[in-house]
């Protein structure tokens, strides 16, 4: 989790020096797709893995007799315990808060008058009927199963007649774009990362560049309606960005939009480019960091290696064994060049046992270890091995085995 979160920094970190050159080179559009990587990279531990060349290796037998210093394993679980517990109740509190923003939203929607309604469908044919609400946050996109376009009381006095046309383009292009799935995605990841400043940071200039995005969309689309468009956004009353809700201006918003809308807009070709290589970049390093090393068969040596560290047998934990835990922990290890562990993984379909305790107890004992690597053209190299560690436990005496040896204690005649 450690190192997926490190995994995760990287990638904001990127992105957020990344989304204004690419933008100013290639458009709002593939910069808006960029942070596609970090969400990407807070997945790839929960998708599987490509197929890999893996060795398996001996067993590794640990028994309760190698139960001293159990005591550090057990204070690694205690002392992880505690940040758990606070990272799952920030978390459960954002996402109520998040619940509670979508159904207070939600309960102020209303249905649209039938004179709105029937103008709406006059100057944009292409909406959908069923899309459209009242509401005083309007105007502005709410995620749903179907998502929503939300238009406030006063939208054909506030708004000329060529002002509404463009809004409302604005906001069926959010639909057309899936915008309000992504945004909820990622009103969902800042919930989770709470505790993060970078996800806080990045959240407000997601929506932005979510916003330029959907913009230029438009724009392609009605080139000669720049300057009404800038000036729609001048006249309009901004509003501050809730979760689950894309607003058709937050006040921060304004001078980027209005810059972009002022600047001439990318080519078709660039716009190619741009999201050409945004694609494979995000796919490649996808892939690369998916992809397992090399693995070459391993010599005689290394399997000797590997024998002598069974010696260092992992420590039966004391909680599984008053718990009668028992089953194999089949670890994935990472060797590095040099012979040391580079990262432990288990595999829980190979595993016969799904113990914490048991699962901790084998991987601590593996970055233990020490491999003699693989061998390629006479140089060290990145290995991978399968390594399955059993844990048994003495069988328990059943109770007519326990009977039949007092009874014949109680018999034997004693010696003087």
């Amino acid at each position: 989790m450690l190192a997926n979160l490190v995994d995760l920094t990287a990638g904001l970190v990127l992105v957020l020096l990344l989304r204004r050159p690419v933008r100013r080179l290639f458009g709002a559009g593939p910069a808006f797709t960029l942070w596609l990587w970090p969400m990407l990279l807070g997945a790839l531990p929960w998708l599987p893995a490509l197929p890999a060349r893996w060795h398996w290796l001996a067993h590794v037998i640990a028994s309760p007799g190698a139960i001293a210093g159990t005591g550090p394993l057990n204070a690694t679980a205690d002392f992880h315990l505690p940040w758990m517990a606070l990272w799952l109740a920030g978390a459960a509190i954002a996402l109520l808060r998040l619940a509670h923003a979508y159904v207070r939203l939600r309960r102020r929607c209303r249905v649209l008058p039938a004179a709105l309604l029937a103008h709406c469908q006059r100057a944009h044919p292409q909406l959908d009927p069923r899309r459209l609400r009242q509401h005083p946050q309007g105007p502005a996109v709410l995620c749903a199963l179907r998502s929503v376009i939300l238009l406030p009381a006063d939208f054909l006095q506030r708004f000329d007649p060529a002002q509404r046309e463009l809004v409302l383009a604005h906001e069926q292009g959010h639909i057309t774009r899936h915008d309000p799935l992504w945004s909820l995605l990622a009103d969902v990841l800042a919930a989770l990362l709470w505790f993060h400043p970078l996800a806080w940071l990045a959240l407000p200039r997601f929506r932005l560049d979510q916003e330029l995005a959907c913009d230029e969309r438009v724009l392609r689309q009605r080139s000669a309606d720049a300057g009404v468009y800038a000036r729609t956004l001048l006249a309009s009353t901004g509003m501050d960005a809730a979760p689950v809700l894309i607003p058709w201006l937050a006040e921060p918003q304004l001078k980027e939009r209005l810059m972009m809308i002022r600047r001439d807009r990318t080519t078709t070709a660039r716009r190619f480019v741009g999201y050409l290589g945004v694609a494979l970049f995000i796919s490649g390093v996808g892939l690369a960091a998916q992809a397992s090393p090399l693995v070459t068969e391993p010599s005689a040596k290394a399997t000797q290696d590997l024998q002598a560290n069974v010696l260092m047998q992992p420590r039966y934990p004391k909680a599984s064994i008053i718990n009668r835990e028992q089953g194999t922990v089949v670890l994935k290890v990472l060797v590095n060049p040099d012979g040391t562990v580079k990262t432990v993984d288990y595999d829980p379909k190979a595993s016969t046992t799904t113990s914490a305790n048991l699962i901790a107890a084998a991987s601590d004992a593996a970055m233990q270890w020490h491999f003699n690597p693989a061998m390629k053209g006479g140089q060290p190299i990145e290995s991978a091995a399968r390594v399955p560690v059993s844990f048994q436990l003495d069988p328990l005496p059943d109770a007519a085995s326990a009977a039949d040896s007092e009874n014949r204690s109680a018999k034997q005649p004693e010696k003087h």
